[in-house]
């Protein structure tokens, strides 16, 4: 992907790669080393998720946009990464034109998603939503939704700690509170109800 992305923004005369990185720690790295103009995000990062790293690279230099490029569902998490600081919002399964086009908008200070999401979002003004969603993850926390994705990914606990670079009491707390906030009894119910969220959202981002 990294080296599809490098060659079809290279071919662009007006744009150039000028790093790229597998994890969130040396992405970070990176990007504070070298300042690029803009940040083509993976959501699906190996440690700390991709909104992490975007919320990380709006802390060190807010005249960086940041990209993010997924499979989830935007309907899920687009909202999340505008947010964290995210200026552009692009499905993987989308035609490879439309980053092209979401790094030059955000260059000239506009934000770029979907048709869909740009509706949701403006229906929910005009019907002066809340903010709250029918998302069973709605009131889920980043980090918690990160750990939802990874338990129905199949990653056990220990796993999980070992990814994400937090101790294995850190994620039996989250799973704790997912389980709360889902009104979920056991671990098997959190299991089977993380298992169902990960197989929907992957029918959801390819529909």
């Amino acid at each position: 992907m990294r080296r599809g992305l490098t060659a079809l923004i290279n071919g662009e005369p007006d744009m150039e790669v000028c790093g790229e990185a597998s994890d969130c720690a040396a992405a970070t790295a990176g990007i504070a080393k070298i300042r690029p103009a803009v940040v083509v995000v993976d959501i699906s990062l190996r440690g700390n998720s991709g909104i992490e790293l975007v919320k990380n690279i709006k802390a060190l230099d807010s005249n960086i946009h940041s990209v993010v490029l997924s499979v989830h569902d935007e309907s899920v998490y687009a909202v999340r990464a505008l947010k964290a600081g995210a200026k552009a919002y692009v499905m993987k399964h989308d035609a490879a034109a439309l980053v092209v086009d979401a790094i030059r908008r955000t260059q000239r200070g506009q934000l770029y998603f979907s048709e869909r999401v740009t509706s949701q979002m403006l229906n929910k003004i005009v019907q002066g939503d809340t903010g709250e969603s029918d998302s069973p993850v709605s009131n889920l926390t980043d980090r918690e939704l990160e750990i939802t994705n990874l338990i129905g990914s199949g990653f056990g606990t220990s796993e999980i700690a070992a990814r994400l670079h937090i101790s294995v009491k850190t994620v039996e707390t989250h799973r704790a509170h997912i389980k709360s906030k889902l009104n979920l009894g056991t671990a098997t119910q959190l299991a089977q109800f993380c298992v169902r969220w990960v197989e929907d959202a992957k029918r959801a981002a390819v529909s």
